[in-house]
């Protein structure tokens, strides 16, 4: 599946029903959680049920101006969350086990439609909504062509309010496969605060720091924001300039990070990363924000995006004792966080830190690999996969095999 997303261009009035199907949409949502809890829903099929039940119901006659594969997209999603709260109950999960809540009005929300509900031109230029709420017909602004694509790989379309517009987001069942030539390159990447990451050859990549730049002219917008009164029109566009900024520090973030995964994987035929926590990362109160503009698990999961589209594997080993072995002599040296050079006492091995850890994680990637040649698995097609232990992204082109003759 990919995703290709372009702005609608409408007017207010139009904008106004796209709003009211969001609001409809949240309302079918909370209503399932709501059912669930009361012990009416017990089952996947219940909650579309249930649907069926709001939109015949007279005390909600908008619910039934919703398409109605919209609302089984919100059965979907409300019972998805339930799933996941009863999947972490049954893992015994530490901490809080994510009890499904209600959701509130946002700016960033979303409405999803199916196979039906909405119409593109034939240009494909302009895309209609045909349910009740008569929407109408929106102009469609972006770089992505849909002319490569047929009507019916289109499985859906998701509308979604943001702080600068209206978008529209087409997921299409198609398979990207790009091809690659070798490099006969294989490296180990580390990521870090003072730099993004540092490869095992030494290259160190500058840590852009999107926010920290940007974080005057955000606090100045904050500060009018608090200033101007609840509920006035003024407080609307003093709230709608500061989601602009942080919109910005978003995308030049995500184009950034998207662009350097992209490079790294096609300048080498094997990348190993390590399997970092970031969840458990941002407890430290005084790395959370650094942490975060960092962007560490955006770019681990671009890397394994282009990873399937190359061919090329990327592993994720554990990172625990990386930056403490020697990656010469394999001893162990106790240094703390302030401590940017490596000095092993036992081989006289003198690297960067980052360096050494990164080697490190290339060699743990390389004997985890090694350790995974001949432990093979029929899958359900009749094809033969490797089985890799851990958490990896190979990709089938790379790994698969022809099935053998009887």
């Amino acid at each position: 599946m990919i995703v290709y997303e372009m702005k609608l261009q409408g007017t207010k009035s139009q904008y106004r029903r796209l709003d009211e199907a969001i609001r409809t949409g949240r309302f079918v949502r909370n209503s399932i959680i709501k059912s669930w809890m009361d012990g009416q829903i017990k089952s996947r099929k219940d909650a579309y049920s249930y649907c069926k039940v709001l939109s015949d119901s007279p005390e909600f006659p908008w619910v039934s101006k919703l398409n109605s594969m919209a609302r089984q997209a919100q059965a979907e999603r409300a019972w998805a969350s339930i799933e996941r709260f009863y999947r972490n109950c049954r893992q015994k999960l530490p901490g809080k086990k994510g009890f499904p809540k209600f959701k509130k009005y946002q700016v960033r929300a979303s409405v999803e439609y199916k196979t039906s509900g909405w119409k593109l031109s034939e240009d494909k230029r302009y895309l209609t909504f045909s349910d009740k709420f008569q929407a109408g017909t929106f102009k469609l602004w972006g770089s992505r062509n849909l002319h490569f694509y047929q009507l019916k790989q289109i499985k859906r379309v998701r509308v979604i309010r943001r702080h600068d517009g209206y978008y529209a987001q087409f997921v299409i069942d198609h398979t990207r496969e790009e091809k690659k030539e070798l490099t006969g390159k294989q490296t180990g990447l580390d990521v870090g605060l003072n730099y993004f990451y540092t490869d095992c050859s030494g290259t160190q990549i500058e840590n852009p720091r999107f926010l920290r730049k940007d974080e005057g002219k955000i606090k100045k917008l904050q500060r009018r924001l608090s200033r101007t009164q609840k509920g006035s029109q003024n407080r609307k566009k003093a709230r709608n300039r500061l989601g602009r900024a942080h919109l910005k520090v978003s995308r030049r973030r995500n184009d950034w990070v998207c662009k350097l995964a992209q490079h790294v994987i096609q300048s080498n035929d094997l990348v190993a990363i390590e399997n970092l926590r970031i969840r458990n990362m941002l407890k430290n109160h005084k790395l959370a924000k650094s942490i975060s503009d960092a962007a560490w698990y955006r770019f681990r999961e671009w890397l394994e995006y282009f990873g399937r589209i190359y061919g090329v594997p990327v592993i994720a080993v554990e990172p625990a004792y990386t930056s403490v072995d020697c990656s010469n002599c394999g001893e162990q040296v106790v240094k703390t966080l302030s401590t940017r050079t490596h000095r092993c006492q036992h081989c006289g091995y003198v690297a960067d830190r980052d360096k050494n850890a990164a080697i490190n994680i290339l060699k743990s990637a390389l004997h985890k690999l090694s350790n995974t040649v001949g432990q093979t698995e029929i899958n359900a097609s009749g094809e033969i996969d490797l089985c890799l232990s851990g958490e990896t992204s190979l990709s089938k082109s790379t790994l698969r095999k022809r099935k053998p003759k009887q």
